[in-house]
């Protein structure tokens, strides 16, 4: 990610440690998709789900998931946090 919006100024990175934040995102989101998914394939297939295509898609998933999700994570904790610690005047937009 680029450190600061080429049409506004805003630093992507407020803070020391700012990225700890998306990472809790990016874990968090992983983990809901993975559930939505595992729990759809399952509500689906019910009362003969296929465990073995589960199991290893799952690892997978849980696997590829954070790396794929984790451009969207920093973006949207980056959004969050402007919600609640709006940019001062002082910081550039």
């Amino acid at each position: 990610m680029r450190p600061q919006c080429p049409e506004c100024g805003l630093v992507t990175e407020r803070e020391a440690g700012y990225e700890v934040g998306s990472y809790m995102f990016n874990i968090v989101g992983s983990e809901m998709i993975f559930a939505a998914i595992f729990i759809g394939v399952l509500w689906y297939t019910w009362p003969d789900p296929p465990w073995q295509i589960l199991q290893i898609g799952g690892v997978i998933m849980t696997v590829l998931a954070p790396f794929l999700f984790f451009p969207f994570s920093k973006t949207l904790f980056l959004a969050f946090d402007l919600a609640f610690r709006p940019a001062k005047d002082d910081e550039p937009d």
